[in-house]
């Protein structure tokens, strides 16, 4: 099949080459001229993402089928008339995490303008249910001239896979997708099918289903996160170790209660349990677990004791180990109260320069003596780190559980983790 795939960002340009890997030929679409530079010499326009690199080489200069070209002329890229337009624009959001639809109207407006007869429209971007139907069709629409169900199709599929691991992920979940009518729905299936070969296909009955389906996921993981922050507090407060008390819960199949931790960040887990409570403003649950869960930078500070006028070194600004991506990162929460509470914070992360730490509103940690520090990501190299690494430092809360005690104690350094002694 002819395919294009809009938003060549974390998710969108390792969607395109496994399309392109699979024998398909397929056009990129993105703004970012730099993006689409790379792209085209085979480039990896961002760092950390598993095969990519060798599947760009494979699909943009390879001689095999299967072919990945970019462009920023996407109602171009449509008006070529491919089987399948599949959409991946970022849903920006505010602090509230209420959506700004200007990224994705501006989307739907140029792959509108060069929607042609017989195309399938795939939405993979997380969105409050409701939107496939009630936004991108009527907008598709009123862009073409054509009508959605008898002219062309609409489907939503949500995404289902983590950066850095794109293409594992892809071969391994089922593929959901849900159309605005039966006979979208299988057309969408059936075009899905033939990319993604390995896993399941699963037909939902209706994109409401499948928007649905990706809010309840992702809503499951926070309040699951919440209870083991809540499990965590108390665990502190008896003196016990929380994970060891975990572990032997899931120790049987009934339990699967996540890990506790400093802050849950992302463009995920913090943001789609505000869509789900905006078409369910009613539910407890998801409202209580984010309470909790933004509030664990204030307690991971707790830990830390008195620190007004002190320096403390917040470790890792990215909201998880080894991902260049500071959405909702804990460490603004850690960086705010720290100043509150009349500390001066420093930041570093192996990821970002000076510069990028300044522009997200951090002073660099020039290696200067610092009486205390938060580790708040998870880097792979932070699980080494002893006291010869943090320069007068007397206090470390360790909020992700990664580094070794031993060190800290020999050096009398107060290490404190969350949930554990």
């Amino acid at each position: 099949m002819r395919a294009v795939v809009v938003a060549l960002g974390k998710i969108g340009l390792p969607l395109a080459a496994q399309l392109a890997r699979t024998g398909h030929d397929v056009i990129g679409c993105d703004i970012d001229e730099r993006v689409v530079a790379d792209v085209n010499a085979a480039r990896e326009p961002f760092p950390g993402e598993a095969e990519l690199g060798a599947v760009l080489e494979a699909v943009v200069l390879g001689e095999g089928p299967g072919r990945l070209r970019a462009t920023t002329d996407t109602t171009a890229a449509v008006a070529g008339g491919p089987d399948l337009v599949v959409l991946v624009p970022p849903l920006v959001v505010d602090a509230q995490a209420r959506p700004d639809w200007a990224i994705l109207d501006a989307v739907i407006a140029d792959v509108g303008a060069g929607l042609q007869p017989g195309t399938t429209v795939a939405l993979e971007t997380t969105v409050p249910v409701g939107t496939t139907r009630a936004r991108l069709a009527p907008a598709l629409e009123a862009a073409c001239g054509l009508t959605a169900g008898k002219d062309f199709h609409v489907v939503f599929s949500p995404e289902r896979v983590l950066s850095g691991r794109v293409f594992a992920d892809l071969a391994t979940y089922p593929k959901l997708v849900g159309g605005l009518d039966a006979a979208g729905e299988a057309r969408g299936a059936e075009l899905y099918a033939q990319f993604l070969p390995e896993v399941e296909i699963r037909a939902m009955g209706g994109a409401e289903a499948a928007e649905l389906t990706k809010l309840v996921e992702t809503t499951y993981r926070d309040v699951n996160i919440a209870l083991a922050n809540e499990f965590a507090r108390h665990a502190d407060a008896l003196g016990l170790d929380v994970q060891a008390v975990i572990d032997a819960a899931n120790s049987q199949p009934f339990s699967h209660v996540h890990r506790p931790g400093v802050a849950v960040g992302g463009h995920c887990i913090p943001v789609y349990p505000r869509f789900y409570l905006a078409g369910d403003p009613g539910a407890r649950l998801p409202r209580a677990a984010r309470d909790v869960n933004e509030a664990m930078p204030s307690y991971a500070v707790d830990l830390l004791g008195d620190i007004a006028g002190q320096t403390v070194l917040i470790l890792g600004v990215a909201y998880r180990g080894g991902v260049k991506e500071a959405a909702f990162s804990g460490a603004f929460g850690l960086r705010e109260e720290l100043v509150r509470r009349g500390a001066r914070p420093v930041a570093a992360d192996p990821l970002y320069d000076a510069g990028e730490l300044a522009a997200l509103g951090f002073d660099a940690w020039t290696g200067e003596p610092v009486e205390a520090a938060v580790l708040q990501a998870d880097h792979a190299g932070y699980a080494a780190l002893t006291p010869a690494d943090l320069p007068g430092v007397r206090t470390v809360v360790d909020g992700r559980g990664v580094l070794d005690p031993a060190p800290f104690l020999r050096a009398d350094i107060a290490l404190r983790r969350i949930g554990r002694p």
